[in-house]
């Protein structure tokens, strides 16, 4: 069993979760959309992941919709020992298709669908998402954020994060409540949210990368393979290992339905980088 706490703690809301979380956006059907293939493997993972240490779980309803929720249930309840952290501002169309859900009838209805389907009767995180295709979308989140601060304050949610945001919406929501967690696209060479990962961890808020892997080019994936090889790693774990090290307020949470991977993923909390890899790894 993978030891994770090499990696370390970080303050989430009013715990310290290990730095290695787990995300269970891949236990849905393919394109995070219907039940999965296999119902008991998807079960085995999110076991396998407390059992080796993992106590942070990133989810949402729209995710399948309702599947991750309800396998989550049925392998972890009642989370003791565990942080759920949900998102909300989006929903699934009848085809698959991704959709903004944000109106306040909307956002309340998805934080009782968390609710309801995680069966608990208040959520430790949910994260707003704004909906840009291609990163943040611009212009003020003010009014769904305070839709989420209202259910706050009434007890259905302990803490409020932020997803796929800009600074000025991550200034806007924090005059509105609390921001325990940032989560934007971030990686090695996805890298525009430098500043505001340095800005967070002066704050205390974790920030939590996703996509840990995506935009690289060819070029940039060959030689990220050559660093692994020469490790005795894979690319991810890697990638992984590289994201730990650039900031100690960075929660990592790679998804897989797979226990091999799992393993490997979880194998990247032990992975020593030489100042020589980091900076060749910054160079990408």
């Amino acid at each position: 069993m993978t030891d994770i706490t090499a990696a370390g703690t970080y303050r989430l809301g009013d715990r310290d979760v290990h730095r290695m979380g787990y995300g269970a956006m891949q236990l849905a059907g393919p394109g995070v959309f219907g039940p999965p293939r296999d119902r008991e493997a998807a079960v085995a993972v999110l076991r396998a992941a407390v059992a080796s240490g993992v106590d942070h779980i990133d989810t949402s309803d729209y995710y399948g919709p309702h599947v991750t929720n309800q396998i989550l249930r049925e392998a972890l309840h009642p989370y003791r020992g565990l942080t759920i952290v949900t998102k909300v501002g989006g929903r699934r169309g009848d085809n698959g298709s991704w959709i903004p859900a944000r109106t306040p009838a909307e956002l309340e209805s998805a934080v009782h669908d968390n609710l309801r389907n995680l069966d608990i009767d208040a959520i430790d995180v949910v994260n707003l998402r704004n909906w840009g295709q291609h990163g943040p979308e611009e212009g003020s989140i003010a009014a769904q954020f305070e839709t989420l601060a209202a259910l706050r304050e009434k007890g259905l949610i302990r803490h409020l994060g932020l997803s796929n945001v800009n600074v000025a919406q991550i200034e806007e929501a924090r005059r509105i409540a609390p921001v325990v967690c940032v989560q934007n696209h971030y990686n090695i060479v996805h890298r525009g949210d430098d500043g505001m990962i340095d800005a967070l961890a002066e704050q205390g808020i974790a920030y939590v990368p996703f996509f840990p892997l995506g935009g690289f080019s060819p070029i940039q994936s060959g030689r990220l393979e050559e660093v692994a090889a020469r490790l005795g790693a894979t690319a991810m774990q890697v990638a992984l290992a590289w994201l730990l090290r650039r900031s100690p307020n960075i929660l990592l949470i790679p998804g897989t339905s797979s226990l091999a991977h799992l393993e490997q993923n979880l194998e990247a909390a032990n992975l020593a980088l030489s100042p020589e890899t980091v900076a060749e790894l910054d160079a990408l």
